[in-house]
């Protein structure tokens, strides 16, 4: 697949789900997420290869030369946030494909197989947590709880799945490394000019689910000093939760509250309940835990201070993941034969790549994000930038297959540890 074919599929990807201001809404299991699986399968399917979905609904496109042999995977996901980017995801998925015709045109088999793969729900934006399906494939979560967790309306991923016919059954390819290249959802590439991120480590990450108790009542005919207002509180809390990043040095400590229900949200009634997740992230774990305590005695006083009950509830708590140095020199020579420069890079966002490197060497890649936008429709990318990163996963994943980073001879025993 030459880069004008990469190029033209992913902008044909882009259109499925399109929002007016060039994002996409393709969020896991709606109908729009089961057009671009759709488009997945017959891309598969259209090049000779096998298509495996197993049982989180993970969709593997399998290329077999070496009858037998374990296979490197390769991808991301094609879900997104609700007005979402066009390139957080699905870059990763299209750009797996080049080696395939390396490795016919060489004409010799390699130590390995290769799968791209799709991963159901990485963003997490419909069922919470994200990452699922690959956490599922690396044991991380059990596939089960992982089914019966409900969205917003009350459907479970179980139903949603079955909805839109990819609750699949295959078999999982037995794996022994992955490789995902993603846009950098940071403006540090950018800002320093430099044409690939080679991740070293994940931050760690805590999410707190905070739910308020208040009363119910009229918002017009209750008295101020009778309420007992369970929003005005969550409000105060959203503001804390920011405000506890300004403790700590620029940087050090990221925060935010992305997600809020109300209930039982009448223009005429003082809310009764609220429920909300906060999110702390850091390089540092005890930054975090540190942000975490204050937050927790400054919402016990303030469920005083309002006379409302407020439980905070540890959810989603995932720690540094240091990706293998050998991978990170595999990334780094690669990208010298390219010619391209690179700079070692945190990820700060939680990534496929992570949950698999804990169950076989893994391999991360960014490519500059202009603005460091993401998780918007101004999410961009340019050409030039997907084109170079392609060629780098490319150069990449031919030396996986080939067992530059997991030999013939380790292989087996890694396999077996890996669930199939």
């Amino acid at each position: 697949m030459s880069s004008a074919d990469f190029l033209t599929d992913f902008h044909h990807v882009a259109t499925i789900g399109a929002t007016p201001r060039q994002g996409v809404d393709r969020q896991a299991a709606t109908a729009e997420d089961a057009q671009s699986r759709a488009w997945f399968s017959k891309w598969i399917t259209d090049a000779g290869y096998t298509l495996h979905v197993d049982g989180i609904g993970n969709m593997f496109g399998l290329i077999e030369w070496t009858p037998g042999a374990p296979y490197v995977l390769v991808g991301s996901h094609l879900d997104s946030q609700p007005l979402g980017g066009r390139f957080d995801g699905a870059y990763g998925v299209l750009a797996a494909r080049n080696v395939d015709e390396l490795m016919r045109a060489s004409g010799t088999a390699p130590s390995f197989n290769l799968a791209v793969v799709n991963w159901f729900n990485e963003e997490g934006g419909r069922f919470a947590p994200s990452v699922m399906g690959s956490s599922v494939f690396a044991g991380l979560f059990d596939q089960e709880k992982m089914l019966d967790v409900t969205d917003l309306a009350g459907v479970t991923a179980r139903a949603a799945l079955a909805e839109i016919g990819y609750l699949g059954t295959d078999p999982r390819p037995v794996t022994v490394s992955y490789a995902e290249i993603h846009i950098e959802q940071g403006r540090i590439l950018e800002r320093e000019e430099i044409a690939i991120g080679v991740v070293d480590r994940s931050w760690y990450t805590q999410k707190l689910d905070i739910e308020v108790l208040g009363e119910q009542s009229h918002t017009g005919a209750t008295a101020m000093a009778d309420r007992h207002d369970a929003l005005v509180a969550a409000a105060k809390i959203i503001l804390m939760v920011r405000e506890v990043t300004t403790d700590f040095a620029d940087e050090a400590i990221v925060s935010s509250v992305g997600q809020l229900t109300l209930e039982p949200n009448s223009p005429i009634v003082v809310a009764r309940r609220v429920r909300l997740v906060a999110d702390l992230r850091s390089g540092d774990p005890q930054i975090v835990q540190t942000a975490r305590a204050t937050l927790l005695e400054k919402i016990a006083a303030l469920a005083v201070e309002h006379d409302i009950q407020i439980t905070v509830t540890d959810f989603d708590v995932r720690p540094i993941r240091y990706f293998p140095e050998n991978g990170l020199q595999l990334a780094e020579a690669a990208a010298v034969r390219a010619g391209l420069s690179t700079r070692r890079i945190q990820t700060m966002a939680g990534h496929d790549s992570v949950a698999m490197n804990t169950i076989v060497p893994s391999i991360m890649l960014f490519i500059p994000s202009v603005d460091g936008v993401s998780h918007c429709e101004r999410e961009f990318t340019t050409d030039t930038d997907m084109v170079a990163g392609l060629a780098l996963l490319t150069e990449v994943t031919t030396d996986l297959v080939n067992g530059a980073l997991v030999d013939s001879a380790t292989a087996p025993a890694l396999a077996s540890t890996v669930r199939a």
